[in-house]
């Protein structure tokens, strides 16, 4: 497997606001870190794979490089000049991208052997459909890798951060939290701790255009099991990784805070799992 470089992470999430290729580029170099959890799952990345919310292109640009055949596809063609000319570059035959809904696979039943799910079920509109088609397209003895974040963390919130650490989406809700950004990146993008390449709602603001809230699943721990379990899938591997805050405290308290129901959807950063058919 790819050696994770976290320097190139690093350089890339610096540059990956230009364009989509250049997103596409770090999502590239941050797959390394699926492919290591991958191969610690002892997942097979040799087969067809399947990436059921591609993006740019870049996660399947990197599968691959290791896959028999690796068919990516989003609702949006982001691709088109990212994944495919990237694929085209590195002469990766084995790559091919199709604008398609997650929630209507056009694929046939027990077709792929990985089914990828990174960062996308968030954005679903119907959650449990989209597991459903994911299961439904992976073959017999096949897997698939799921990962997502709670939506009341700061990382699955996908909301900009204060300069001044306030939790505004636990303070006010999220509805709240969503329109003061709105203004705060209009009127006072000073307030805001990221720098305006890196803030879509500053973007969109410079644009004059009003940010849509595309979080449409609010992803919970105890909720998305349920989910993954009506789907007629079985948890293989699950990995709750919690902020660095977290991280430091001592190792049972630690603990506490990620299993507990309480607690885990505030301070769990991401969630990853590997699936098999129920």
């Amino acid at each position: 497997m790819r050696e994770i470089r976290p320097d190139l992470i690093k350089a890339h999430a610096d540059t990956r606001f230009r364009s989509e290729y250049d997103y596409a580029l770090f999502e590239y170099y941050r797959s390394a870190k699926v492919l290591a959890f991958l191969e610690r799952a002892g997942v097979d990345v040799s087969g067809r794979i399947l990436d059921a919310g591609c993006g740019g292109g870049g996660m399947p640009l990197s599968l691959a490089e290791h896959a028999s055949l690796v068919v990516g596809i989003d609702p949006i063609d982001r691709f088109g000049q990212a994944g495919v000319t990237l694929g085209r570059e590195r002469g990766l035959s084995n790559l091919q991208f199709a604008q398609a809904d997650g929630m209507a696979l056009p694929f046939t039943s027990g077709c792929f052997d990985l089914v990828l799910s990174h960062a996308v079920i968030e954005h679903v509109a119907d959650a449990p459909l989209y597991l459903r088609e994911c299961r439904r397209v992976m073959a017999a003895g096949g897997r698939m890798y799921l990962s997502t974040a709670p939506y009341l963390s700061f990382a699955g919130a996908h909301l900009p951060r204060l300069k001044v650490p306030v939790p505004l989406h636990l303070i006010a809700g999220r509805a709240v939290a969503f329109r003061t950004f709105q203004i705060l990146a209009r009127h006072a993008p000073w307030t805001l701790k990221e720098p305006a390449h890196e803030n879509s709602f500053i973007r969109d603001a410079r644009r004059g255009i009003d940010k849509f809230d595309d979080l449409l699943e609010k992803v919970r721990v105890t909720r998305l099991r349920a989910q993954i379990a009506a789907a007629h899938l079985r948890v293989v591997r699950e990995e709750l990784h919690v902020t660095s805050t977290v991280r430091k405290l001592p190792g049972p308290l630690a603990r506490w805070i990620r299993d507990n129901p309480l607690t885990q959807d505030v301070l769990i950063s991401n969630i990853e799992y590997v699936l098999a058919a129920a």
